[in-house]
């Protein structure tokens, strides 16, 4: 008798602890999509990983038993933007799996409604139209490039959004613009607005460098971006400032990228 309990006994604990759940959750933003959930054999092989699913805190009336599962968003009648907060739960000795995360992944849709730049470098763009907090990349176009000066969080609203952005002008005539980058890696930007800086021309000197290149304007020395590139195209340094300290390059031709030119220097 007292084998038997222990049996009963161990068996219940086996039972027990295959029952122990496990949960797997992605939150995200409705896109219009359905989300599809790959659905393994529990560790007995007689059944399903998944046990329940729940979508904003309410249980989804969908059925386990299959390999496959869909999570049917659009039968909730949810509004594109809405939240989804999705949990799934499953067995401990399995994990279930979501075949199409990007889904619920926030996708560049804004519009812009105004976009404006001072002589200053004051941009400031209002947009509608934004499904999900996606950052905002500001770039200026000098050296014959985008040249990526700085991001912004999205505010992620349908409604009107106001943003604005400190600039740092190079002289003469400044091109700037806002894009963003979702789940696809497909830049969306906007139009390009322009303005006319009133910082003097920016020239380097020496051209033959022996330690230091010096950035000056109008006789000063003045900060200014710079890349400094090999005769090969690769990139050596790049910052902001008066000065490049060129003491470790080896002797040779290079290629400077500073103020809004492209200019040569030898290193002896």
């Amino acid at each position: 008798m007292l084998l038997i309990r222990l049996f009963l006994f161990c068996l219940l604990l086996i039972q027990s602890s295959n029952l122990v759940a496990g949960k797997l959750s992605i939150e995200g933003k409705f896109q219009g999509k359905n989300v599809f959930i790959s659905n393994p054999n529990d560790g007995s092989g007689f059944g399903f990983c998944i046990t329940k699913i729940y979508v904003n805190g309410d249980i989804m009336p969908v059925s386990l038993n299959s390999t496959s599962v869909t999570v049917n968003l659009t039968a909730l009648k949810m509004t594109i933007g809405e939240p989804v907060f999705l949990v799934i739960h499953h067995g401990d000795d399995c994990v279930p799996k979501i075949l199409n995360p990007e889904v619920l992944l926030p996708k560049s849709t804004f519009v812009v409604k105004t976009i404006t730049a001072t002589n200053s470098g004051d941009l400031s763009w209002t947009t509608t139209g934004e499904l999900g907090k996606l950052n905002y990349i500001i770039e200026q176009y000098k050296w014959d490039k985008w040249v990526i000066v700085g991001e912004t969080q999205g505010e992620g609203d349908v409604s009107l959004n106001s943003y604005s952005f400190k600039l740092t002008p190079h002289s003469g005539k400044n091109e700037v613009r806002v894009s963003q980058i979702d789940n696809t890696l497909t830049k969306r930007s906007s139009k390009s607005v322009y303005f006319i800086s009133s910082i003097g021309k920016v020239t380097k000197s020496p051209t033959k460098v022996k330690d230091f290149i010096t950035m000056k304007s109008n006789g000063v020395e003045v900060e200014t971006y710079y890349e400094v590139f090999d005769a090969y195209g690769n990139i050596l340094k790049s910052g902001k400032g008066s000065k490049i300290d060129c003491r470790k390059f080896l002797n040779g031709l290079y290629y400077l990228n500073f103020d809004n030119v492209t200019e040569k220097f030898i290193k002896n």
